[in-house]
């Protein structure tokens, strides 16, 4: 009896503490809104907020394409199981007549079309329908100093069922701020604030995400650097999590990455 009143007393704090982890998952639409984009920031487990040097900055930290000169284009396609997609696509540029740079962007969710079935159909009734959500956004950013630049992005967002159609706009914000030493930098930004997407008559909230985190070059050596980013992420519909990557990067052809993942109390590489 004694070992069993010990052992619920050890799993209510740990059972409170999950409840609180996940109270708030699927509580908003717009799921695709947090998928990352870019194999690089995938592999140093998005913490990419203070590093956004590539086109992607437009998803991660617009402020970043301020940073950025000519034209860039970044091309992501990543095939998921059950034949569901997830494209994106961005093109970063400038033009003379205007101060900082410019960046359009465009991320699809899609689906193969699937047999309309029902209970008394199980095969099908002859229709098919599809599935998907897709998010239109430009982006504009300028750097005011020789160390801080800002961004800003806003976003139409519509997500489709059949016949069903939810949209809602959405802007991102964001800040660069390079410190000055071993090639620092802080990174900020804000994204998915916005109007509520309105779907089958009801309202749902877009999933806003807060971000903030560094890098720092640790080593420059010859033909060798090693680059280290940490970031630390608030989503709305979800606990806190802490991010952290490191590159090793030879003459800018040879990377190799690693990442690792904080949330609450549970650890996962």
């Amino acid at each position: 009896m004694r070992t069993l009143i010990v052992a619920v007393c050890l799993l209510l704090p740990l059972t409170a503490e999950g409840a609180q982890i996940f109270e708030k998952v699927g509580t908003l639409g717009g799921q695709s809104l947090k998928i990352g984009v870019g194999a690089r920031a995938a592999a140093m487990g998005d913490a990419y907020v203070a590093l956004a040097d590539d086109a992607t900055a437009v998803y991660w930290n617009p402020a970043g394409i301020a940073r950025l000169s000519g034209q860039s284009v970044t091309l992501n396609h990543t095939s998921w199981p059950a034949e569901i997609l997830f494209d994106q696509a961005a093109y970063v540029f400038n033009i003379k007549w205007i101060p900082g740079m410019l960046g359009v962007n465009v991320r699809a969710l899609t689906m193969s079309r699937d047999i309309v079935r029902t209970t008394y159909l199980p095969d099908g009734t002859g229709d098919t329908f599809d599935a998907g959500e897709w998010a239109y956004g430009i982006s504009y950013a300028r750097s005011l100093t020789d160390k801080f630049s800002a961004g800003i992005s806003a976003n139409y967002v519509q997500t489709g069922l059949a016949d069903v159609k939810g949209k809602s706009t959405t802007f991102d914000f964001g800040t660069l701020y390079d410190i000055g030493l071993l090639g620092a930098k802080i990174g900020m930004s804000i994204q998915n604030v916005g109007s509520d997407m309105t779907f089958l008559n009801e309202k749902v909230k877009m999933p806003t995400f807060f971000r903030v985190g560094g890098s720092v070059n640790l080593l420059q050596r010859g033909d060798s650097r090693v680059l280290t980013v940490a970031e630390f992420t608030h989503p709305s519909d979800n606990s806190e999590k802490v991010n952290w990557g490191a590159e090793y990067a030879f003459h800018d052809y040879l990377f190799l990455l690693t990442a690792a993942h904080r949330v609450s109390v549970n650890v996962s590489f």
